[in-house]
């Protein structure tokens, strides 16, 4: 061999060398990006999840208090409606009275 395919040849050596150690370089780079954003995208995902279920929840406990709200409701209107029936029956009651006093009397 003459001294300048040598040349030519350690040239070719080094020139791959160094472009091997840039693409690996490269690639390292590229996967550390490629993590990052699989990382950030994560980490949105898990912010989002978590307003989600924030507002599920405050969603759910809105609707069990206007669920106990009716319930309440129903509650006092039923006590009303029994209220009423005691009151009528007492009405009835005192009218019987009233009507056999009145039989009662010369």
């Amino acid at each position: 061999m003459t001294p300048s395919w040598n040349k030519t040849l350690i040239f070719g050596r080094v020139a791959a060398e160094i472009l091997t150690e840039k693409a690996n370089r490269a690639a390292t780079e590229l996967l550390s990006e490629l993590g990052k954003l699989d990382a950030e995208r994560r980490e949105a995902m898990r912010e989002f999840i978590d307003e989600v279920n924030i507002r599920a929840n405050t969603v759910q406990a809105n609707t069990a208090e206007s669920n106990a709200a009716q319930s309440s409701n129903s509650l006092s209107e039923s006590d009303l409606q029994a209220t009423i029936d005691d009151l009528r029956a007492e009405i009835a009651a005192t009218r019987n009275e009233l009507q056999r006093y009145r039989n009662a009397q010369p």
